[in-house]
């Protein structure tokens, strides 16, 4: 398959997979096409028998900064809706084989929320994680107020979501959102040695535990992420949010009214 944004080796390793984001002088910024393309990779990489593991990466300097701003800016409500861009992401979330994020650089926004809806991180030192939307007059949409809160309690997402603060790889590994945090040069290399370990196991039991784990909130997940969405396209009602995505795009400082 060919794609723009993305890069796929089907077989970085015997039965693993690698996925790269390929935006790098936008941060891999996750525009629309570049997470269709990712769903269609995973598609094609979960029907393929030889992968038993997928690694999704960015590069050293940005895991995904975010979303694409520019792609939102100037969209409604009802514009937001009628994209209904995160079938995309409820597509990606039904990949039955495991999924690792190895993380360099940032991980913010979208981003944060892509290296959550894969089952492991793997943090490389210089990693930083981050809900940053509430500075440019919106809130997570894609899971960020729901999986946050499950990796690092309320107390600690609150504070992520509603200062839009980052937190670096060795807070992100004390707060249980990371399994592994290395150095720079071997994030890569210890995403391969933690996928090399799971492909070694039974293909069909290592799917059915990774569906039993999910099992354990999946439901009440799923409630959170419809109240998450519905809270977020509204957010394109205000002036607040027009402001703000206006303001970032000129890179200013945003001047909020509280409507």
């Amino acid at each position: 398959m060919n794609f723009e944004f993305i890069l796929v080796e089907p077989a970085i390793e015997k039965h693993i997979a690698l996925v790269r984001l390929n935006r790098p002088k936008e941060l891999n910024a996750l525009n629309l096409q570049l997470m269709g393309e990712l769903r269609d990779a995973l598609k094609s990489l979960d029907d393929n028998d030889e992968v038993r593991v997928i690694i999704i990466t960015g590069n050293e300097r940005a895991f995904a900064a975010g979303a694409d701003i520019k792609q939102m800016a100037g969209k409604t409500a009802i514009d937001m809706l009628q994209i209904d861009q995160f079938s995309t992401w409820d597509s990606i979330r039904k990949t039955k084989k495991p999924l690792i994020a190895a993380v360099s650089g940032f991980a913010l926004g979208g981003g944060c929320e892509l290296s959550m809806l894969c089952d492991m991180i793997v943090a490389s030192e210089n990693a930083k994680f981050g809900q940053p939307e509430i500075k440019i007059g919106v809130m997570p949409g894609a899971g960020g107020t729901q999986r946050l809160t499950r990796a690092v309690g309320k107390a600690r997402a609150m504070e992520m979501v509603l200062t839009g603060n980052f937190i670096n790889a060795q807070e992100a590994l004390s707060y249980g959102l990371v399994n592994r945090v290395v150095p720079e040069e071997l994030y890569l290399d210890e995403a391969i040695k933690l996928a090399r370990d799971i492909a070694a196991q039974s293909p069909i039991a290592v799917q059915m535990a990774k569906e039993s784990v999910n099992k354990t909130y999946e439901n009440h997940l799923q409630e959170g992420l419809f109240f998450e969405r519905k809270n977020f396209y509204m957010l394109f009602a205000s002036e607040d949010q027009k402001e703000g995505m206006a303001a970032f795009v000129e890179k200013r400082k945003p001047d909020f009214k509280g409507r």
